[in-house]
């Protein structure tokens, strides 16, 4: 199973190094337009062109930002040990899925099994934290049993 974890661990790695290059690219563009961009005569045209450039360029330093607290995140995630209760950087399996108690990504497929990368801070990260094997925790109105914790 560790090889598992560090498959999904590796791929989160990846997805959000993606993030920050997209978005670190996305701020210099509009960086250039910025520059590139001289004063004309079409007066309030110009200025309604600028104010979108800046509200773009303040959506690209919010998602970078978001991107790089993800990647401290992950980073802070111990996938080497294992736990008898569920915490950051288990691997849990339930009779409703798997999940990787990370960061939230969402559905991730790894050696052909879906698995759910998620953060503590969410719904069902919540629910499981503290959990172990065969306990059972309640979700939308249903009874879920952990079946496995890697």
């Amino acid at each position: 199973m560790l090889a598992l974890k560090q498959e999904l661990y590796q791929q989160l790695q990846t997805l959000v190094d993606k993030q920050i290059a997209i978005a670190t690219e996305n701020i210099n563009s509009a960086k250039i337009s910025q520059e590139n961009d001289t004063k004309s005569t079409a007066g309030d045209k110009h200025e309604t062109g600028r104010a979108m450039l800046h509200l773009e360029q303040e959506n690209n330093q919010k998602q970078l930002a978001k991107a790089l607290q993800l990647k401290q995140e992950l980073a802070s995630t111990n996938i080497n040990q294992s736990k008898e209760s569920i915490s950051k950087g288990c691997l849990v399996y339930t009779e409703n899925g798997k999940y990787f108690l990370s960061i939230g990504i969402g559905k991730l497929v790894v050696a052909e099994q879906t698995v759910f990368a998620i953060s503590l801070a969410s719904p069902i990260g919540q629910l499981l934290l503290g959990k172990r094997v065969n306990d059972t925790f309640d979700f939308q109105g249903k009874a879920i049993k952990i079946t496995a914790v890697f």
